[in-house]
């Protein structure tokens, strides 16, 4: 089993690595016939060889930078589609750049043409390359056998999950704890590639993560609330025992100085950059039923502290005339026409830079709820307070790996970890990321209206 995890990962890093040189390669080839004798005549730079390979090189790098961040180089993880994707904004992030970089040199902005040339063909390379890793890669290694170990929970939530990615996971087998650790551990020897321990005993879970463990048998487990907050626990060599701390606290003091900074910068060129937008915005809300452009709303930030966040209306004016606090849900009625397209593409959320400026709201951080959504949460789950420790968000880690619609207590876990594994460079990746969802329909699917908490 070893030797096969082994190999997958050997020939991922292979695929991916080929198919930077070839992209890379596109970009070079316009380098040598296009922009280098452009710059050689009209503004007298000379390159000699190291010269061109120290270009190249820039160029591969950041692509390989923006790929791994968007997950473009995931073949057999992601789906192609999704790994193609993020492939589509590493070459864009990579290309402008790498534009900007040549418009220095001739000290004024170049023509545009063999970048974009340069990025067209890029993309159809990059689309049949990825098809066909995809493809190979799925040959090779078929779906893995797993075998789902559950508790009295139900378990169509997990299932339904794993089923998506029928060409990953093949569920063999579904077997209640109740059945006893003994056969449970037997079974597992008989042909699995990988088990999932889905919402059991703690004490139990422990019994089989070591049996699974010491076989070498993969393991995917989801964690408790417990887990996530061990998981961003600090590891101490005080004495001769490992010691695991968990902080009383979030953020650290120089933390919240750079957070605040890299909020004001980026709330500030947002806002320069997005005004038209905001501006035609502004004006096809009210020009569609007369109502107010702006849709003020209490919610809550860090430390359950009220304030105003202000949104572009989406909703029909009497959309919660009978008071009742509820998500959007699918299909949902109330929503404009004006609305479903801003939502989609989240131009609703813009006027919140200014939430974001007072120093109510952090660009990156939970999402804000109202107080009202909360009591519900907490009646069910205490532990949704913990998500107050920092400032809300205009985007967080739970809209990058979860969507609108996901449960409460999925989102819970996905904020923690976020909380508890805070770094500036975790902000900047979002920041990436949340460009890419923006893109992705489901980040913004309503819930289902049957839809409720699922706690354990």
């Amino acid at each position: 089993m070893k030797q096969i995890e082994s190999l997958k990962r050997l020939i991922i890093l292979q695929l991916s690595f080929i198919g930077l040189i070839f992209q890379t390669g596109i970009y070079a080839f316009f380098w040598i016939t296009e922009y280098y004798p452009f710059l050689h005549t009209h503004r007298r730079l000379t390159f000699y060889f190291k010269g061109h390979i120290l270009m190249w090189l820039i160029y591969f790098v950041l692509l390989f930078f923006f790929a791994s961040t968007y997950g473009g180089l995931k073949i057999g993880y992601l789906k192609w589609t999704d790994v193609f994707f993020s492939q589509i904004f590493s070459l864009l992030a990579v290309n402008v750049l790498s534009y900007f970089q040549i418009s220095l040199m001739a000290n004024w902005l170049v023509d545009v043409a063999p970048i974009f040339q340069t990025m067209l063909i890029q993309l159809v390379l990059s689309a049949v390359w990825v098809y066909i890793c995809d493809l190979f890669y799925h040959k090779v290694f078929p779906p893995r056998e797993i075998l789902i170990i559950h508790g009295e929970r139900p378990i169509n939530d997990i299932v339904s999950k794993f089923d998506s990615r029928k060409d990953k996971y093949k569920i063999s087998k579904c077997m209640n704890i109740s059945e006893g650790i003994e056969a449970i551990e037997k079974e597992i020897l008989e042909r699995y590639g990988a088990v999932v321990l889905w919402d059991i005993s703690v004490a139990d879970r422990n019994i089989l993560l070591k049996y699974c463990y010491s076989k070498s048998i993969r393991v995917y487990m989801m964690p408790k609330i417990s887990d996530v907050l061990v998981k961003g626990a600090d590891q101490l060599h005080l004495f001769d025992t490992p010691i695991l701390l968990t902080r009383e606290y979030s953020l650290k003091i120089e933390q919240r100085v750079a957070k605040r900074l890299i909020d004001l910068f980026c709330a500030l060129l947002l806002l320069i950059i997005a005004s038209p937008f905001m501006l035609v915005t502004a004006i096809a809300i009210k020009v569609y039923d007369g109502g107010p452009v702006f849709y003020k709303q209490i919610r809550c930030t860090r430390d359950a502290k009220e304030f105003y966040i202000l949104k572009f209306r989406s909703m029909r004016v009497d959309a919660e005339k009978d008071g009742v606090a509820r998500l959007a849900s699918k299909n949902d009625d109330r929503i404009t026409p004006i609305g479903k397209f801003i939502r989609a593409v989240r131009i609703d959320e813009l006027p919140q830079l200014f939430n974001i400026l007072k120093g109510e709201m952090s660009f990156i951080g939970p999402r804000p709820e109202r107080p009202e959504i909360i009591a519900q949460y907490l009646e069910e789950m205490p532990e949704f307070a913990f998500r107050m420790k920092v400032k809300a968000g205009l985007a967080g880690y739970a809209q990058v790996y979860g969507k609108y619609n996901t449960t409460p207590y999925d989102k819970l876990k996905l904020d923690l970890t976020y909380i508890e594994n805070y770094s500036v460079w975790m902000d900047l990746k979002l920041m990436l990321l949340t460009l890419k969802i923006l893109f992705k329909p489901e980040s913004t699917e309503g819930v289902d209206k049957n839809q409720t908490t699922a706690i354990k």
